[in-house]
């Protein structure tokens, strides 16, 4: 039995199913081989039924053997520690991975999702959406170069930055194509796939399960 456990919800509505943050998790463990179960918490009473185990009340968070992880960047790292196909092991390969982790969480994912929360709630700032443009320029830039981030071949700043871009408000800004060929390339990759199915079969398994309660 794995002593890896992905956390997550134990159903969401429709709308965020195949983008809950545990999909990360669970594509980069499909990427590395590694075996791994899934853990659930209630979504009713998300706020506060787990704070013990992540202090913001959020999904996902990870266990392996005795240690407790949450973030899911932190949680890629530390999956990426277990296997090179994830992080090369040579300095200046590990290095560039590591700075483009962090580049998609607190370069772009710190503009996109502001963007996107204010598009959805109809209060889209311009001064925002012209810091998207520049942000999504210079990854277009980036990925017109050159056809992985870092050390020539898919890491887990791949799985990370493709996460990010692959939000559909996000690829249908502007006309991008490299990016829009990045991320095709990389979600077609088999353990997205995988992944993205199995997290959406779960929670349509927790319809029925919901259903059945509400006839009971």
């Amino acid at each position: 039995m794995s002593e890896l456990t992905i956390w997550t919800y134990d159903w969401v509505p429709p709308g965020p199913r195949g983008f809950v943050r545990d999909l990360r998790l669970r594509w980069a463990c499909e990427e590395a081989g590694l075996a791994y179960a899934i853990g659930t918490v209630p979504f009713d009473g998300r706020e506060t039924n787990h704070l013990e185990r992540q202090p913001f009340g959020q999904v996902p968070f990870l266990n392996d053997g005795g240690l407790e992880i949450f973030e899911s960047g932190a949680c890629l790292l530390h999956l990426a520690r277990k296997s090179d196909r994830l992080m090369p092991r040579d300095p200046v390969g590990e290095a560039q991975t590591l700075q483009w982790t962090i580049a998609a969480l607190n370069s772009m994912e710190m503009v996109t999702v502001p963007w996107w929360f204010l598009k959805m709630t109809g209060g889209e700032s311009d001064d925002l959406t012209g810091w998207l443009g520049q942000r999504l320029g210079h990854v277009e830039r980036i990925l017109g170069e050159r056809p992985w981030l870092a050390a020539n071949r898919f890491t887990i700043a791949d799985l990370l930055m493709a996460d990010v871009l692959r939000i559909p408000d996000i690829r249908a800004y502007g006309d991008r194509p490299a990016s829009e060929a990045y991320v095709t390339r990389i979600t077609s990759r088999p353990a997205f796939q995988k992944a993205r199915t199995e997290q959406i079969e779960q929670f349509e398994a927790a319809d029925r399960e919901r259903g059945e309660g509400r006839v009971g």
